[in-house]
């Protein structure tokens, strides 16, 4: 295919919005997005070969400029190697969310990069396809190719994806009404490092319990039954095993679910924490999870969100 048909223009520019992951039953298969917050990557043509890292801004700056070592670039590199273009590109990153927070800033970024370098094509890449580069940006963060947090940023919503060589996408729909309420306490927990502490040995009687739950959640979202979901919204492997990592986290789910949260655990790796809500608590819930942290000695930032259904975009 000749240089002409690959181009379209000569930059982009993508925002990619904040993603909670496996939205406590769905560990590394279910992710949320919400765009309070979110990462901007533009990008344009570069004459030589490869991905070249101008400026990284924002929130978060001590981040490698080198393409391999950095999950945007790393997630570029592999489109430019797939689709075998004749030229390189140049990137620069807005950093709109904090780093080790559990709010998918990896993620964020590889999506945002990618999704930028899409618009320049003149034959854009399918979704699904920018999933698969984006993976191995978020490789390079976490150790791990997991789609949870990139699914959810890129499509945009409630979304399931299953397998990660040809991974199957399923956006899941939210009962009406339903916001989350979402506390990042000024803190970090590093992705891999809370990944290396898990256990990888499960009991019977989780595995049963887990998968009950996660059924029972997804059916929840089809039939909007709020009981099934308040029932089904606990995570019994992965949230007892990192709990510990979040300073008083057993009482910031204790009391957003008494202000009357469906459901309430963590955010990806942490220490972010997020509830769901019917919209009349969500504010009530929010802030009695802030003071909950307040309580243990740390501030944070927080937000209600209606769970919009974009995902990442193309700015003018």
């Amino acid at each position: 295919m000749s240089a002409a048909r690959r181009e379209r223009g000569a930059s982009a520019t993508a925002f990619a919005p904040a993603s909670v992951g496996n939205v406590a039953i769905g560990f590394d298969i279910l992710g949320f997005s919400f765009d309070a917050i979110g990462d901007r990557a533009t990008v344009r043509w570069h004459e030589a070969v490869g991905v070249h890292i101008k400026a990284i801004r924002g929130v978060v700056q001590e981040l490698p400029l080198d393409a391999a070592s950095n999950t945007a670039g790393r997630a570029l590199i592999a489109m430019q190697e797939a689709l075998r273009l004749p030229r390189g590109f140049e990137l620069e990153l807005d950093k709109g969310i904090p780093l080790a927070s559990g709010l998918g800033g990896s993620a964020a970024s590889a999506v945002a990069a990618v999704v930028a370098a899409n618009g320049l094509l003149a034959e854009p890449s399918s979704k699904v396809e920018l999933l698969k580069y984006a993976m191995q940006g978020e490789a390079v963060a976490s150790g791990s190719r997991h789609v949870d947090n990139i699914a959810a940023s890129l499509f945009g919503g409630l979304v399931l994806t299953v397998g990660i060589d040809q991974p199957r996408v399923k956006q899941i729909p939210i009962p009406p009404g339903i916001c989350a309420a979402i506390v990042h306490p000024h803190m970090t927990v590093s992705t891999h490092m809370a990944r290396s502490i898990l256990n990888r040995n499960v009991e019977l009687a989780d595995f049963v319990w887990q998968t009950a739950h996660l059924a029972g959640f997804i059916s929840g979202c089809y039939t909007n039954d709020l009981d099934m979901l308040r029932e089904s919204f606990e995570d019994v492997i992965i949230e007892r095993q990192r709990a510990a990592l979040i300073p008083g986290f057993d009482e910031v789910r204790r009391v957003a679910l008494a202000c009357g949260a469906i459901g309430c655990s963590i955010s990806g790796a942490g220490p972010t924490v997020f509830a769901w809500s019917l919209e009349q608590h969500a504010h009530s819930v929010r802030e009695a999870m802030v003071q909950a942290f307040a309580h243990v000695g740390l501030r944070s930032d927080s937000w209600v969100t209606n769970l919009p259904p974009a995902g990442a975009r193309l700015l003018d």
